[in-house]
């Protein structure tokens, strides 16, 4: 399956042995976090582990943090220039600093962090290290003192997942968020390289490690207490401004197509809730596009309007089409086609009025079929197909899409783990995805899993 790296490097998903089934997805705009305050435990000696996948890049984001006033504070966080950076300040003397010297730009993919911090350690150096998909960080834009005294990480002050001091808030999917207190554990304590394809990094059960007192491990398992320990310590944590809408199925073992901040066409659009809700400004005629491509098999998404007004479209464009900066609206193209919120199919720059339109809220569904000998697009409206066309053989690939024809403009993407409540409860054949309709037999949710199988 041929997958332009700009929009999803290679999808190539093997057999996982341990799979993951949630993630918590942070949307910044809603100020989510989760707090806790600890008794005091080792400061001087403790390992954090987590997976990762990116909304928002270009700002300054917190993935966790402890903090006691603006002199005594730790942070982990990617920087407003997409750098990872570990900054711990005792009373504002920099106690332990080191941020990576590549960036952090790819919203399509997941990442395993983890974080050491040893005080002791005989090997300066070795103090404070940080690790991506179980290489460490050895190149650095910046480096503070190296430890010789504890961090704030496990002192009896306020700690956050998703931000600091109820700011900088992380935009993305977190999961198997696990802290270790008073053991160093490397990256493969939680991690391994897959048997079938030994260069992908994956997870692997880490239920058997041991914690320490105030240890924790988050699942995000739990809709209603997404904030639950399940190291078995009893070291919850608290919701802020976290809903059970909040928790989703995509995750380090499935990921699932979002749609793609990088994309080059999408001027003057704003993305929220991990990437699945689009809002259009000063511009019109712009598009979104998905961070997955397909040129084979049959794949179904959802999409609903929260400003029925605005005439948005959905659709699918090809990748040679998504990477020009001067394609005007979804279905403008012959390699793209959309149906506009008035019922207008569009391709090629040619209308043709269906006599069915749909409405602020109302949820529609698209399915294409890339495998018949004649390739298809269909829409669903209430559960019913409302139009069919041919559809020609993609290029390189196709991308689903939206259109935004009006400034303010609001939609919202459901690739399967939809960013709304959705009580539907419509799954694929496979069993994947949360759907309004039911999804048409043959046709699959758009994730890693389904394309190793049918992509």
């Amino acid at each position: 399956m041929p997958i332009n790296s700009f929009l999803y490097p290679a999808p190539s998903t093997p057999t996982f042995a341990y799979n993951v089934d949630n993630s918590l997805r942070f949307n910044a705009g809603d100020s989510m976090r989760l707090t806790r305050s600890f008794s005091a435990g080792s400061s001087t000696l403790w390992t954090w582990s987590g997976w990762i996948k990116r909304s928002k890049l270009g700002s300054r984001q917190i993935i966790f943090s402890a903090y006691n006033s603006s002199t005594y504070y730790t942070t982990m966080e990617f920087t407003a220039d997409d750098y990872l950076k570990f900054n711990d300040e005792n009373n504002n003397n920099t106690n332990g600093r080191i941020q990576s010297s590549a960036k952090y730009r790819d919203p399509s993919a997941w990442m395993h962090i983890v974080f050491h911090w040893d005080s002791s350690d005989s090997t300066s150096a070795d103090r404070l290290r940080m690790y991506v998909n179980n290489e460490r960080i050895t190149s650095f834009s910046d480096t503070g003192n190296y430890p010789s005294t504890g961090s704030q990480v496990n002192t009896a002050i306020t700690h956050e997942i998703g931000s600091m001091n109820n700011s900088n808030f992380f935009e993305g999917y977190m999961t198997e968020v696990v802290f270790i207190n008073g053991a160093n554990l490397d990256p493969d304590q939680f991690g391994e390289y897959n048997e079938d394809s030994p260069t992908i990094w994956q997870p692997k059960d880490i239920s058997g490690l041991t914690f320490g007192t105030t240890g924790f491990y988050l699942d995000f398992e739990d809709s209603g207490d997404m904030g639950d320990d399940e190291s078995g310590n009893g070291n919850d944590w608290t919701e802020v401004n976290i809903a059970a809408t909040d928790q989703s199925t995509d995750t380090c073992t499935n990921n699932f197509a979002t749609m793609n901040p990088l994309f080059a066409g999408d001027s003057n659009i704003t993305y929220s809730e991990g990437n699945l809700k689009t809002t259009a400004a000063n511009e019109s005629q712009k598009n979104a596009v998905s961070t997955l491509a397909v040129s084979s098999g049959k794949w179904y998404c959802e999409m609903v309007s929260r400003n029925g007004t605005n005439y948005p479209g959905f659709g699918i464009m090809d990748i040679g089409s998504a990477l020009q900066t001067s394609v005007s609206y979804l279905g403008s193209t012959a390699d793209s086609y959309c149906m506009f919120q008035g019922g207008l199919d569009y391709n090629n720059g040619s209308e043709n009025n269906i006599g069915t339109s749909w409405g602020e809220n109302v949820i529609m569904g698209i399915a294409i079929d890339l495998d018949s000998s004649t390739k298809t697009i269909k829409y669903y409206k209430a559960g019913s197909e409302i139009h069919s066309r041919t559809i020609s053989t993609p290029a390189n690939g196709y991308v689903f899409a939206v259109t935004q024809d009006t400034n303010g403009t609001i939609s919202e993407i459901n690739f399967g783990s939809p960013p709304y409540s959705e009580s539907g409860g419509n799954s694929d054949g496979n069993g994947y995805g949360n759907f309004s309709m039911s999804v048409p037999s043959g046709y699959y949710a758009l994730n890693t899993k389904n394309l190793a199988e049918f992509g």
